[in-house]
Parts: C-alpha cells; structure tokens; sequence
C-alpha cells in the first residue's frame, strides 16, 4: 500500500481546503492510497511540516493549496538537514495556481487522479540568495513594479481580485525611480528599470502569462525587462502581460539565463513565488531538475 502525507491549509484558498479534502479523498481510498492528513494553522506551518516529518516510509508529500504551499513545501523540503526528499504534488485549491495553470490541472479531483497515477515530472528549482537569507522559488522571482504592486494590494484586501489591477496601475501613476544593476549570465546592465522577473512558469498570479516562452524543465530562467517608459506605453503594455503578447513590445526585453543578480542603489523588497519575501541584494541561481512533482 502506498502512503501520502497531504497537507491541507484550512485558511487558504477562500477557505475551500476542508471541502476539496472531503471531495478527493475517496480518490485515493479507491486506489488503496494511505493518507496521513496534517492541518495548517498558521502561516509557514506546511514549510515546517515538510521540514520535520519523517519521510522513510512514505511515497510523496501532497497539499492542498496555491502557490504559497508549493512555494511553503519546496523550502521545508530543500532545507532539511538530512537532505531526503519525497515526490511533491499540489491539489488545486489556493487563490494563485500559476503551477497548475502550467500543467493545465485545474480541477482538484483531476489533479487527485493524476497523484494517484503517480507519474513524476522532474521540476527545476531557483535558489535565491536575498540580502544573505536562502530562500527557493518555483514559479517567479520578481522586483521593481511587480513588487511594490503587490505591497501597495495587501492594503487595498477589500477590493477583492480587482486589487492588484489596480495597485498595478497606482504604481505605474507614481513612476518612481528603480536605479539598479541587473547581472545576466555575468553581463552587467546599469539602468532605471520599471520590473524585472525571474520566471520558471508561463503564468504568475492569475493566469497572467508573463513568460510564454517558460519550461519548467529546461534548464533556464525567463527574465523580463522592462526599462523606464512613460505612463501611457506602460498602461497600454499592462493587459498584454494576461496574453503573453508584451514580449512582443520594444519596451521589454526577453531573455533565457542561468543566474542573475539584482543590485539596486536601495535595498528594496522582492516577490518570491507570489509572496512579499526578503529584500534586496539578490542573487538567483537555477538548479535544474532539483525536485520531482506528481503530475
């Protein structure tokens, strides 16, 4: 008999985990799975748990979530002493599946039969060094723009969904400098930058396709850039980062690198894997094929 730990956050995903829980577990009963079910209760709870449980004995470590438990359950994992490792699957259920959005699995129930299935897809992972602290990241390294964006929708939680539009566009009003150097596979640029992100998945957030041409495989990192430009050309690029059209606009710049490092004038915050973690200076390295995921 094969056994599973699955995580579920509660909390997260407009409160669904418990719901999605119910729905999936005869999936696996059916197939004669054993699951061992581990109940978030506060924020960083999955990383611990991936961190700390014992994994002789088990054959994978699922979640039930978004983004932020992917991104909670690779660092536990890739921080543990003893350096084991289990195959990684995520159920669909928090309010960012940008991972799921690349696998094209939606659907709790469909991503509980694929689990189930047990076919392993090697998955390449960033390690990141910002302002000295380790961390991982699957989906996005982001700064600039993108971050202060993010910062400015956590205090507009009231809008619901619409707030990041909106932060997006407040920020593109304001039009701050963002003197920085970005170093590319060891190039150098000097430059007042608008965003720039890492990206190891084609979507970020919801469903906004921000690196079309991204693998989650291969190897490389997908970095856009886009340099100072003024509010018109900025607001017109905004809705063709949802189709991946913006890679086509001679205000960004696409490009496919192993490493880069962010080195602004001010140490300033960044976005890892959706989430406002860490700060400046940053440095990024890719480790491809670093973790297995059931897909």
């Amino acid at each position: 008999m094969k056994k599973l730990y699955l995580i579920v956050n509660p909390e997260g995903g407009a409160k669904k985990g418990l719901d999605i829980l119910e729905k999936v577990e005869p999936i696996f009963s059916e197939a004669d799975i054993e699951l061992t079910i581990l109940k978030t209760k506060y924020a960083g709870h999955a990383e611990e748990y991936a961190n700390k449980l014992p994994y002789a004995g088990y054959d994978g470590l699922c979640a039930i979530g978004g983004d932020g438990t992917m991104h909670e359950v690779i660092n536990g994992m890739l921080k543990r002493d003893d350096n084991a490792m289990l195959p990684i699957g995520l159920l669909t259920g928090g309010t960012g599946n940008a991972f799921m959005h690349d696998i094209n699995c939606l659907d709790p129930l469909e991503s509980a039969r694929r689990i189930v299935n047990g076919e392993l897809r090697p998955m390449d992972i960033a390690k990141v060094k910002a302002n000295r602290e380790l961390f991982y990241a699957f989906n996005i390294i982001g700064w600039g723009l993108v971050t202060d964006a993010s910062s400015l929708a956590e205090k507009l939680r009231w809008l619901g969904d619409k707030r990041y539009a909106l932060a997006a566009i407040l920020e593109v009003i304001i039009s701050k400098k963002r003197i920085s150097k970005l170093i590319l596979d060891g190039q150098e640029i000097d430059e007042d930058f608008v965003f720039i992100i890492g990206c190891n998945t084609i979507h970020t957030g919801k469903a906004m396709k921000i690196a079309p041409l991204a693998k989650l495989d291969d190897g490389k990192l997908d970095v856009v850039i886009v340099r100072k430009a003024s509010r018109v050309e900025l607001l017109k690029l905004f809705p063709k980062l949802f189709t991946g059209e913006h890679i086509k606009s001679e205000l960004v710049e696409y490009k496919q690198v192993e490493s880069f490092s962010i080195l602004p004038s001010e140490k300033s915050s960044i976005t890892l894997d959706g989430e406002l973690i860490g700060h400046t200076p940053l440095h990024v390295q890719l480790e491809p094929q670093r973790i297995n995921v059931l897909v």
